[in-house]
């Protein structure tokens, strides 16, 4: 699994998330980037994220990710 490969999956995550069909994201995306992206969403969002990948994160990998470049370089440690 490559880094685009999960980008495009975060992708259809968010706009599942956020219920938005044309929402782009990039490793630079963040919570101050999404009008809609509060703490029940941000809950839902690594939910939905530790689903589709088969993984968990604890609550300190969660907090210490600050973009969505963090949660992919994340998310390829723990399956690569």
């Amino acid at each position: 699994m490559n880094r685009e490969f999960v980008l495009e999956k975060l992708q259809e995550i968010f706009r599942d998330i956020f219920g938005e069909d044309d929402l782009v994201i990039d490793d630079s995306t963040d919570a101050s980037t999404i009008d809609a992206w509060d703490s029940l969403t941000h809950i839902n969002l690594f939910a939905a994220i530790q689903s589709e990948f088969s993984i968990s994160f604890s609550i300190t990998e969660i907090v210490d990710m600050k973009n969505v470049g963090d949660m992919i370089d994340s998310i390829l440690k723990k399956i690569n």
